[in-house]
């Protein structure tokens, strides 16, 4: 019989991916790729249709240290195996 493995990932709600937007906004090194993506300069980073930074796809989330509990504790609480 054919063996199968299920991989999910935490997806990041609205009220999430709203917190996250803000303190990017705050960011230093997030701004400064933000500068590269307007000057046309090629980069990994880009922003997606609601404004969040991402890299290859994947959210940054900033150095904050509440934002990354609160999305740690989400990830403990889906049932999924996730680490930080």
């Amino acid at each position: 019989t054919p063996r199968s493995v299920n991989l999910g990932m935490l997806r990041l709600t609205n009220p999430f991916l709203e917190e996250i937007k803000e303190c990017q906004k705050r960011e230093q090194k997030l701004i400064e790729k933000l500068v590269l993506i307007k000057e046309g300069k090629g980069t990994d980073f880009g922003v997606d249709e609601n404004g969040v930074v991402r890299y290859r796809g994947r959210v940054c989330v900033p150095e904050v240290p509440e934002l990354k509990k609160m999305i740690l504790e989400e990830g403990h609480r889906s049932g999924l195996s996730i680490h930080p």
